[in-house]
């Protein structure tokens, strides 16, 4: 869907500008543009690149992220890319221990998202070209390193891969402490699953009324009701759902009291349940 660019991107007090090394596979290239764009941001620099960042494969995989390729800003050294950068933040998979250890000393992605949460500035995130990734001297040039939690067996991510994970956090974390708050994210997925006390009671009264209708003894229905009471609480269900679920309920209720036989279930069926009082 590409139908939808006129929502602004999501806010943050930091300006993301993902830089690429010496990138040489024009397909990666336009994957992570792809990537950048899904997760709002659009800010992209090549140093050096070995591909022509409008290839067609480029354009191709990028889709609806065209325009981060149209705009990406080309430069001929490392220096100059992060020159307006106030946060230098260099990745790799490469993590030696003994002497090296002190050089590579890396937060994780989830660490570097709440890290730059409050920053105020531009924050560079840089990768290195593909099958060699970003050089001592790069890493160097760095204020801190960030690196994935992949497995030591293979450590090495393919780039396209890497920058989504990276740029995946960045923008959970916006999520986490934004949504509903920013209008590029709007409330469509709660965060909270929780409902209030008195929607509550109204659902597990409803669930009562159901279980009493059903036939059967009264182990049977006992026996229902707890296992219906259990199952949906353990799902930690939303006031939306919750609020679905009791109607559906009440239907149910409404249709076995009709099997049953109970003459007056027209003209007493209700549109909704009130909690039960406490004594």
């Amino acid at each position: 869907m590409g139908d939808r660019q006129g929502i602004p991107l999501p806010k943050s007090k930091y300006q993301l500008v993902i830089i690429l090394i010496g990138t040489s596979h024009p397909g990666n290239l336009g994957a992570i543009c792809r990537s950048m764009l899904n997760y709002g941001f659009d800010s992209l620099r090549l140093v050096n690149p070995k591909c022509d960042h409008l290839d067609v494969e480029a354009r191709n995989r990028a889709k609806h992220a065209g325009s981060i390729l149209q705009n990406c800003e080309l430069f001929t050294s490392l220096e100059d890319s992060i020159s307006d950068c106030s946060l230098v933040v260099g990745t790799s998979g490469k993590r030696e221990v003994g002497s090296k250890t002190s050089f590579r000393h890396f937060t994780y992605p989830w660490e570097f998202s709440e890290r730059i949460f409050e920053f105020n500035g531009k924050v560079a995130l840089i990768f290195g070209e593909e099958g060699k990734g970003m050089s001592t001297e790069e890493l160097d040039r760095c204020d801190f390193l960030t690196t994935l939690p992949t497995w030591e067996g293979y450590p090495i991510a393919n780039l396209s891969h890497a920058v989504n994970a990276f740029i995946y956090e960045l923008h959970k974390y916006r999520v986490i402490k934004n949504q509903g708050n920013d209008n590029s994210l709007p409330d469509i997925v709660p965060l909270e699953r929780s409902i209030n006390d008195n929607l509550r009671k109204i659902l597990v009264k409803g669930i009562e009324e159901l279980s009493s209708s059903l036939p059967g003894n009264d182990e049977r229905k006992s026996s229902f009701k707890n296992s219906m009471i259990r199952s949906i609480m353990l799902s930690m269900p939303t006031e939306d759902e919750a609020t679905r679920l009791i109607g559906g309920i009440l239907d149910a209720t409404t249709a076995l009291q009709y099997v049953d036989g109970n003459e007056d279930w027209i003209s007493k069926r209700r549109r909704k349940i009130e909690p039960q009082s406490e004594e």
